[in-house]
């Protein structure tokens, strides 16, 4: 099992975003507080075409009270990062392991520091390449070899290695379990609306979160969007309406200018044009803090038959409006309720 690579000149630009000169397109390093605020430890996912970070893609979508907190997925073509990409294993030339999101950051910033030194008078333009290798190390103090993943690179002034515990990597049934599970969590709801920008949202959900625990999330085909909080005194709520609609869309009817946002959310379901779920204010707080990745546009859907809250973060290409393939970002949010349509 072995695992070696170079970051390009644009991938170490997509790790750090004091060197990304197109404000469009985001850095890989906002990527990480994000992953943070998701939860404390994520697994790395190499393919042969693909580098992953991923959180909680073996847990359930749905177990007990709280259900089974939110899975993320942060995908990046290996070509946007890395040169001399080399990935080989008997799991099909793939390699998944745990590690700790802070650790995995601290590291990375304290290699780009050295980095980033500039040259000093008479030296050769141009920094030595980062490194980045899966080793196995005797740790001070311990009989047995751990693995690390290990970034190295030479400053003007100082080289540097930085050595991160992860996990042992995972076996092959337990690798096979992930791809499924990324398989399956590729699966888009057939409507997607596009939300306000994310700050907005997380303001509004700050609010909301004072008066209860459970959020009612509903998305209708016209493009309207419901977040909800019902307390035995009281029901706050907001309504954004005529959105961006990608999928199953409908118009909206006529009458429904008419009433209360609550009784159009309510008559759409009916109809079979919208889904509505409940999920856990906790999960919807996290997922929001995925704005710290600098997406350029999100989208809200309900899976079908209300499986899931999914929440999609778009990227375009830098200097266009066209969706950045290399990058991908997701999110999908248990329910505790079965959802409605």
């Amino acid at each position: 099992m072995k695992f070696k690579a170079f970051f390009t000149d644009d991938g170490i630009s997509l790790l750090d975003k004091r060197n990304r000169h197109i404000t469009q397109a985001q850095p890989l390093f906002w990527f990480l507080p994000a992953m943070d605020k998701v939860g404390r430890v994520c697994q790395i996912f190499l393919t042969p075409t693909h580098a992953m970070l991923l959180h909680n893609l073996l847990g359930a979508t749905a177990a007990g009270p709280d259900g089974g907190g939110p899975q993320c997925v942060a995908q990046f073509a290996k070509d946007l990062l890395f040169r001399e990409y080399n990935l080989s294993s008997r799991n099909g030339n793939q390699i998944a392991f745990s590690v700790e999101v802070a650790l995995l950051h601290r590291a990375l910033r304290s290699v780009l520091a050295v980095h980033a030194q500039p040259p000093a008078a008479g030296d050769a333009p141009g920094a030595p390449a980062i490194q980045v290798r899966l080793v196995n190390k005797l740790p001070a103090g311990s009989r047995s070899a751990m693995p690390f993943l290990t970034f190295e690179t030479k400053g003007a002034r100082a080289a540097v290695v930085q050595d991160v515990p992860i996990s042992r990597p995972l076996s092959r049934s337990d690798v096979e379990r992930l791809q499924t599970a990324l398989d399956d969590a590729k699966d888009l709801p057939q409507t997607l609306v596009q939300v306000p920008d994310l700050p907005q949202l997380q303001s509004l959900v700050d609010r909301l979160k004072n008066v209860g625990d459970l959020l009612t999330v509903a998305v209708t085909q016209y493009g309207d969007l419901h977040l909800q909080v019902s307390t035995s005194l009281d029901t706050v709520g907001s309504e954004f309406r005529k959105l961006r609609v990608i999928g199953d869309r409908a118009n909206a009817p006529v009458g429904d200018q008419n009433v209360t946002a609550s009784t159009r959310m309510d008559m759409a379901v009916e109809r079979g044009e919208a889904l509505s779920v409940q999920v856990n204010m906790k999960h919807i707080v996290k997922s929001l803090h995925c704005h710290l990745a600098k997406p350029d546009c999100t989208f809200y859907g309900i899976a079908p038959g209300g499986a899931c809250l999914t929440v999609v973060f778009q990227y375009f290409i830098p200097g266009t409006r066209l969706a950045d393939k290399s990058i991908s970002f997701y999110c999908r949010l248990p329910v505790l309720d079965p959802g409605s349509s």
